[in-house]
């Protein structure tokens, strides 16, 4: 149901700081126009930390409209709160969204059993397919594999983003889970392994400003061309680096608008890459030819 290339897309705001409704379903089109298989609104890149309760509902309301049917979209309805995260997933659900991606609860640091507990009540509460989304770099908690195999169970519970950056984990859940949880890569450096081990796709950030080439790697994965689907891995490192030179989305969102598809608009607590950073990234894009055609 949910494969190949997703963006986690980021949310344009504009220069006075105020969600850029036309900017957003402008993201989306070219998404469609490049190929991109999925699109994740609200997401952890696209700064809904810091978006209001009807600012949510309305980013989400505008990438349903924008995408008609076209790409899958996938609403980041995940909180803390886990009676708030059924409110944003009913939203979600009643707004049209394909499916709902839902983080780990964030701060409160769960137990395994109070992680299974919050995922099932959610699960029951809203029918809707569910992708859990595990990373613990972010959340402080770790989902573990046994946790993730009880929450199979669910039929509506249909896939996890991994992003735990573990190699072994994320093998044992497909051990584990097998066809009843499609395991999809949260961490764009591991993309094409763990297609190799069984995944079925990537939320991907780097997809914001490449999403040709990210759609263009699975479909060669698909077609059993791993020849061009490690030549075009390889060229994306340094991006996928840069993308991370700070922390994201401030690089992605910045990379965007040197290209002049947002306007440079972040939202405290998260500001402006260091002098040293932006060099960086414009060098990394300037070598992957990302320059040509920028506007700003």
């Amino acid at each position: 149901m949910f494969r190949g290339s997703i963006v986690a897309l980021v949310t344009p705001f504009d220069a006075e700081g105020v969600l850029d409704e036309q900017a957003l379903a402008r993201l989306v089109e070219w998404h469609v126009e490049q190929g991109t298989h999925g699109i994740v609104p609200c997401g952890t890149t696209g700064e809904s930390a810091t978006l209001t309760f009807e600012e949510h509902q309305r980013v989400v309301e505008v990438v349903v409209e924008a995408a008609a049917r076209r790409l899958k979209v996938i609403a980041g309805s995940g909180s803390n709160s886990t009676a708030e995260a059924i409110d944003l997933t009913r939203h979600a659900r009643a707004a049209g969204a394909d499916a709902a991606l839902l983080i780990t609860p964030y701060y409160n640091k769960p137990t395994q059993e109070g992680l299974y507990r919050h995922h099932a009540a959610i699960a029951r509460a809203v029918d809707i397919p569910q992708i859990l989304y595990n990373v613990p770099g972010r959340t402080v908690v770790n989902m573990q594999p046994e946790t993730v195999e009880r929450l199979a169970a669910f039929d509506n519970i249909v896939a996890i983003k991994e992003a735990t950056g573990s190699i072994a984990a994320t093998g044992e859940i497909i051990r584990r889970c097998g066809e009843r949880m499609a395991v999809i890569s949260g961490d764009d450096f591991s993309n094409l392994g763990l297609l190799a081990m069984g995944a079925v796709g990537w939320i991907s950030v780097t997809a914001n400003i490449i999403p040709a080439d990210l759609s263009a790697m699975y479909r060669a994965w698909e077609a059993g061309d791993l020849a061009r689907a490690r030549e075009l891995h390889y060229a994306m490192i340094e991006l996928h680096n840069a993308m991370f030179i700070e922390t994201s989305p401030i690089p992605v969102k910045t990379a965007l608008a040197i290209m002049g598809r947002v306007e440079h608009s972040l939202r405290l607590p998260l500001c402006d890459l260091s002098p040293a950073s932006l060099k960086s990234l414009r060098a990394a894009m300037a070598d992957y030819g990302l320059l040509k055609e920028c506007t700003a």
